[in-house]
């Protein structure tokens, strides 16, 4: 939530100042304006930082990467914060790792504002793998271990180690 929301600030270049707070339950980010109403949800904040720092490109450039790229955002909402249990997590990565075994980034060849989101949304379940769960989802591995190597995007965050020699050759 708010956390992420102030990685994505730093990661943008935008001066901080902006004033994050979560609301009921579920603890839905909240940012409040100076003008007007707050903004609440993540995807909506994170969709508004993308473009006060003018760089729209990361919600995507056509229609099409529009609506993934929504539609990425929108899964890291309900499906990895909604996920609790280890078969959700599971069949998380199974859903990344199938739509990821020929893509580069989430949205195709273009990196978006929903690599970065989900990137830190999945941070946490990452640092847990063991070699063998890395192994079974190689192209989550392969996309998570490109991205946290993206200049500004990490920050804070401890790095995820994958064992190259093992992880990218065929003989089991």
């Amino acid at each position: 939530g708010p956390e992420e929301l102030a990685l994505l600030e730093r990661l943008l270049g935008l001066p901080k100042g902006n004033k994050y707070g979560v609301q009921g339950e579920r603890k839905v980010p909240v940012l409040q304006t100076n003008n007007g109403p707050g903004l609440t949800g993540l995807m909506t904040i994170a969709a508004h930082l993308v473009k006060q720092a003018k760089q729209e490109q990361l919600l995507g450039s056509s229609a099409e990467e529009k609506a993934v790229v929504q539609q990425w955002l929108e899964y890291r909402v309900t499906r990895v914060d909604g996920g609790s249990s280890k078969e959700d997590t599971r069949q998380i990565l199974k859903d990344l790792n199938m739509h990821l075994e020929d893509k580069v980034y989430l949205a195709g060849n273009v990196f978006t504002l929903a690599d970065i989101l989900m990137y830190y949304g999945l941070h946490h379940v990452m640092v847990e793998l063991t070699v063998q769960e890395k192994e079974t989802f190689l192209n989550v591995s392969r996309w998570f271990s490109h991205i946290q190597q993206l200049p500004g995007l990490r920050q804070h965050l401890p790095p995820v180690v994958f064992l190259k020699n093992r992880l990218y050759t065929n003989a089991h």
